[in-house]
């Protein structure tokens, strides 16, 4: 599968990773091209401009903060027909609310903003250093990906990424059941915060 990840950050940089190592052709690309290019070169990848980045891509990661999520995807080029997976969770800037929710979600505010793509909420709930280490914990236990989404199409192939890097799938239904998902992940992220 021909997989472009948008974002050298964190999460851009495991998604680069493990996509890489599971025998995916990786292409990424970030506002900063020298970080991206970097990036690509570790795990053999490749960096290109965000210019017409998603030409030719089976798939597409969006592994930039909410914020940045619209403009990101509307820089790489032409994404209708597309699948697109967003990782985002709208976390205020110190992590311990959410700035829409529970009515909407940030996977329908973007997907209401780049129209015609076909939006998948997943690995939200997937912590960076876990997506780094990979998805098996030993014993026969895997992480889990929830997947939502409206466009079945979509979701299966983000269930073929998902499984090809050792995630166990488990479907969330449609995309408005990603107001259930990103809660999830900021509840999560509190409570692993209080306890550190």
């Amino acid at each position: 599968m021909k997989v472009l990840v948008i974002g050298a950050g964190n999460m851009g940089a495991g998604f680069v990773k493990q996509l890489a190592s599971a025998g995916h052709t990786v292409v990424v690309t970030a506002r900063d091209l020298g970080k991206a290019g970097a990036l690509a070169t570790q795990y053999g990848a490749k960096a290109v401009p965000t210019t017409d980045a998603a030409r030719d891509q089976d798939l597409v990661v969006l592994a930039v903060p909410y914020g940045e999520a619209v403009n990101a995807l509307k820089s790489v080029g032409d994404l209708v027909g597309k699948v697109v997976v967003d990782i985002t969770n709208p976390l205020t800037d110190d992590y311990m609310a959410l700035t829409v929710g529970h009515t909407t979600s940030a996977a329908e505010q973007i997907a209401q903003a780049v129209p015609g793509v076909d939006l998948v909420k997943g690995f939200n709930t997937v912590f960076s250093q876990v997506l780094a280490e990979g998805a098996d914990f030993g014993d026969s236990r895997k992480v889990t990906v929830f997947l939502a989404s409206d466009s079945e199409r979509a979701k299966q192939a983000v269930r073929a990424m998902a499984e090809s890097m050792g995630f166990q799938v488990m479907d969330a239904g449609s995309l408005k059941n990603a107001r259930y998902l990103e809660p999830l992940e900021a509840s999560i992220f509190t409570s692993a915060t209080a306890q550190a």
